[in-house]
C-alpha cells in the first residue's frame, strides 16, 4: 500500500511526541537524582570531640547532619560525658543529611566490686586490678610468712576487702610480704575487732593474719558483721616480725573473750 502524505504526517507527529516524551522523562530523572543524592551539595563537619552530646547534636543539626552515639569508654583525661571520637573527623566533607558516628566518655564512674586478693601473689593481683580498669599505685613491703604473697589492699589509709566497691580509675596501694624479718614483736589484741580492722592493727605491728574460722557460715550480707571472738597466739605474747596471727569469728558480740580465756594454739582449729 502506498503511503500518502498524510500518513507520512501522522507518523512524524508519533514520532515526535515519542522524542518529547523521552526528554521529559530524562529531565524529570536527573531533577529527581539531584535533589535525592544533594548532587554537588556538601557540608564541613564540625568538631565535636569534646562537647557533650546535646551541644554536638544542636551544632550537627544546624549543618543538616545526625549524631549517633556506637560506644562508650572511660577517661579521667576528659569531662564525663563528653565527645572523645568521632567518624568522620572534623573538617571532612560529607553530605547533607549524613550520620555523624561518636564514642562518648561514661556520664558516671564505673563501680569495681574488688575480687579476693589476699595471699595472692602481687602479680596476679596487679593484673586482676589493671583488668577491673583499677590504677596500682605505691607497693609498700611488709614482714610476712611467706614472700611475695599480698597482705594488704588500700586507698589511701583505708583497707580493702573482697565485694568492696571502688569507682574505676582508683589507685591501689599493695602491701606485700618479703618473709620474716628479723625483731620479736608483740602481738596485740584483736578480739571485738572486724576482721578488716584485725588486719590492719597485726600490719601495723607487722605480723599477718592466719587461718580464719568462722562459728557460722558468713553470708555476703553479713559477713562484714562478724567479729573476733577468740586469737592465737594471744595478745602481748612475743612473734618474729612476718608471723601469722590466727582468728575466730562471730556475729556475737558476747562470744569476744580476754586473752587469757583462748585456747592453746595446737587446738585452736
Amino acid at each position: 500500500m502506498k503511503k500518502t502524505p498524510s500518513n507520512w504526517k501522522f507518523i512524524g507527529i508519533n514520532v515526535l511526541l515519542a522524542v518529547a516524551i523521552v526528554i521529559v522523562i530524562l529531565i524529570v530523572v536527573v531533577i529527581w537524582l539531584s535533589h535525592y543524592t544533594e548532587h554537588g551539595k556538601e557540608v564541613e563537619v564540625p568538631q565535636i570531640t569534646g562537647l557533650y552530646r546535646q551541644e554536638a547534636e544542636s551544632l550537627l543539626g544546624g549543618s543538616g547532619l545526625k549524631l549517633d552515639v556506637i560506644d562508650s569508654t572511660f577517661s579521667k583525661k576528659v569531662p564525663l560525658g563528653t565527645i572523645v571520637e568521632q567518624n568522620p573527623p572534623a573538617e571532612a566533607h560529607v553530605k547533607s543529611g549524613r550520620t555523624i558516628y561518636v564514642v562518648i566518655n561514661a556520664s558516671a564512674v564505673r563501680q569495681v566490686v574488688l575480687p579476693e586478693l589476699h595471699d595472692v601473689s602481687s602479680r596476679q593481683a596487679e593484673t586482676a586490678l589493671r583488668q577491673l580498669g583499677l590504677e596500682i599505685g605505691e607497693t609498700e613491703y611488709e614482714p610476712s610468712e611467706y614472700r611475695d604473697l599480698i597482705l594488704d589492699l588500700r586507698v589511701g589509709d583505708r583497707s580493702l576487702e573482697a565485694g568492696d566497691k571502688v569507682p574505676e580509675g582508683t589507685v591501689i596501694t599493695m602491701v606485700v610480704g618479703y618473709g620474716k624479718g628479723t625483731e620479736m614483736v608483740t602481738v596485740p589484741n584483736t578480739t571485738g575487732l572486724k576482721l578488716i580492722e584485725a588486719r590492719s592493727l597485726l600490719l601495723a605491728s607487722h605480723l599477718t593474719v592466719g587461718q580464719v574460722e568462722y562459728d557460722q557460715e558468713p553470708t555476703e550480707e553479713n559477713k562484714e558483721e562478724y567479729i573476733v571472738y577468740m586469737q592465737s597466739p594471744q595478745s602481748e605474747q612475743t612473734l618474729l616480725e612476718g608471723s601469722s596471727v590466727h582468728l575466730k569469728l562471730s556475729l556475737d558480740r558476747e562470744k569476744a573473750v580476754t586473752s587469757d580465756n583462748v585456747d592453746d594454739e595446737e587446738n585452736f582449729f
